[in-house]
């Protein structure tokens, strides 16, 4: 499982950060953090987005919760910068990028 979650995340990080990068680039909002306001005006446009983003926030906030709990489970090292990640470039790296490193702590200890 562990070449198959760094595969996911290899995905997880660069399909979502193409449109990143084309935003970053056509609007000069790096990363969607450079303004701020611009950013939240479209992530909340609309009752969708903004279904959709309530969502991803909640998923997010679940991970971190959870990711915590199992790195001190299994002794895990860094798991703030996998939450860096997540926070720069999105729990679809983020997530699978845990659980790569998950696995490769569980495997050591075996």
């Amino acid at each position: 499982m562990k070449n198959v979650y760094f595969l996911l995340t290899t995905i997880g990080l660069i399909l979502p950060n193409i449109l990143v990068f084309m935003e970053s680039i056509e609007t000069g909002n790096f990363l969607l953090y450079t303004n701020p306001i611009a950013t939240m005006d479209g992530m909340f446009s609309n009752r969708i987005s903004t279904i959709f983003i309530i969502d991803l926030l909640f998923a997010v906030l679940v991970f971190f919760i959870w990711s915590y709990s199992e790195g001190k489970k299994h002794q895990m090292k860094g798991v703030g910068w996998i939450w860096l990640v997540t926070m720069l470039l999105g729990l679809a790296g983020g997530f699978p990028l845990f659980l790569y490193l998950r696995e490769r702590t569980m495997g050591n200890k075996n």
